[in-house]
């Protein structure tokens, strides 16, 4: 229940919420992505499952909630975006800044 409540409250307080890991190619690229949008980045939380000690509790109840097991899992508004490639897809599709645009 704390990594619920954990998760659901990181979600909440942040406009573009990433989970990721701290050693994870994807989610380096994903964060650099993501640093580079017109976007105050103090809406901007990420929190490393590797750095915090309900890490696997989180990430497991992010499967639950999104059927995804993998990191990144990026969220803007409340809305599960997906991972890494996701995300690159909405960039390059124009999406990515529709999604943004009124944080």
């Amino acid at each position: 229940m704390a990594a619920k409540q954990a998760a659901e409250k990181f979600i909440t307080e942040h406009a573009i919420a990433v989970f990721s890991k701290s050693y994870c190619p994807y989610c380096t690229r994903a964060k650099g992505v993501i640093s580079e949008l017109k976007v105050d980045q103090k809406k901007v939380g990420v929190m490393e499952l590797d750095e915090v000690n309900n890490g696997g509790d989180i990430q497991n109840y992010l499967l639950e909630k999104t059927g995804q097991r993998t990191v990144p899992n990026i969220f803007i508004s409340g809305k599960h975006i997906g991972g890494c490639d996701a995300l690159l897809k909405a960039q390059s599709s124009g999406e990515l800044d529709k999604l943004v645009a009124s944080l």
